[in-house]
């Protein structure tokens, strides 16, 4: 019998999720024995594969780099988890949306600068009109809050759902 897939992706966040993630410790050999790891920031895969089982997503939908990843992760997985607040509310990545995408980009990139002012055409992706949750642009199975998640939260949901549970995250304490 062939072990469930998971993934982990990074979208527009600071990667706090992914640190939590990490902070399992020898948990993580536990997921591991469980669930083979096919997609992530901390494995050498740069395609995501055509099914995954489960996926965590950290981080707000704020590119266009973002949109077209989130909407091919959702095709191509069975069970999407928004993992933090930035994925859930938009959170950080989204204090930007009442500033406006020009003024945000000649703030950084014009009105900051001393050498070689100028918004990026090439290589950064176009950053979308307003930051989003993910739920606003796909739908989402589970909601995973915290900012970051602890460790002990991302364990637990992913033990219930490598054995066919819903995890209860009402009672989810916030942050480390």
């Amino acid at each position: 019998m062939t072990k469930p897939t998971l993934a982990t992706v990074w979208l527009d966040g600071c990667s706090g999720c992914h640190m939590s993630f990490i902070d399992m410790d020898e948990r993580l050999l536990e997921i591991a024995e469980r669930a083979d790891i096919v997609y992530s920031p901390l494995v050498d895969t740069k395609v995501y594969p055509d099914h995954v089982d489960l996926c965590l997503v950290e981080g707000a939908v704020s590119s266009e780099d973002d949109l077209r990843k989130i909407k091919l992760i959702r095709e191509r997985t069975g069970t999407l988890i928004s993992f933090g607040d930035c994925a859930i509310t938009a959170n950080v990545p989204g204090m930007r949306n009442p500033i406006g995408v020009q003024p945000l980009l000649e703030r950084a990139y014009l009105e900051n600068v001393t050498l070689n002012p100028g918004a990026p055409t090439e290589v950064v992706p176009a950053l979308l009109p307003m930051a989003l949750p993910v739920h606003r642009v796909v739908k989402v199975d589970v909601f995973l809050p915290g900012c970051p998640p602890s460790a002990d939260l991302i364990h637990q949901s992913l033990v219930d759902l490598l054995e066919g549970r819903t995890p209860d995250t009402r009672g989810a304490r916030f942050g480390r």
